[in-house]
């Protein structure tokens, strides 16, 4: 099933319970990209009152694969991603825009930059993620052969 447009893929974001808690919304989502943006809170800071960088981990993997939705639809699995802290999180918004760099039938690579957002809309780079998503049916298989 394919991915057709925002509405629809909000809607996925909406049925994922722990991306409710964050109050994470998809603002642009189609072409082989996505952006996901929450707002930064109190309660998603660490000890010296910047993002948790677990925060920033959920917001690239999520991003990353509805990244690869966009492209292959929404049956999709994160493969894996690697993530490179850049300077600390702060401001009013954490963004998250992923675009895919290669397509496969199986297998989709995309890269993800993440963003700080102040109170005058000027963005700052925190972090670059990159990683993958599977097919569904891809990853049972995988898991049957032992991979």
């Amino acid at each position: 099933m394919s991915v057709a447009d925002l509405a629809t893929a909000r809607r996925l974001l909406a049925a994922q319970p722990f991306s409710v808690l964050l109050g994470a919304r998809l603002v642009t989502f189609g072409d082989g990209a996505a952006t996901l943006e929450l707002d930064i809170r109190d309660d998603l800071r660490q000890q010296n009152g910047f993002v948790h960088g677990g925060v920033l981990g959920y917001a690239a993997d999520n991003a990353l694969t509805f990244a690869a939705g966009a492209v292959v639809g929404s049956r999709l699995l994160t493969a894996g991603f690697t993530i490179d802290y850049l300077r600390p999180a702060d401001g009013s918004v954490l963004r998250a825009h992923a675009q895919v760099v290669r397509a496969g039938r199986i297998r989709v690579a995309c890269r993800c930059d993440l963003y700080s957002v102040d109170g005058g809309g000027e963005q700052t780079l925190c972090a670059v993620a990159q990683g993958t998503a599977i097919t569904v049916g891809a990853a049972a298989e995988a898991g049957e052969q032992g991979i």
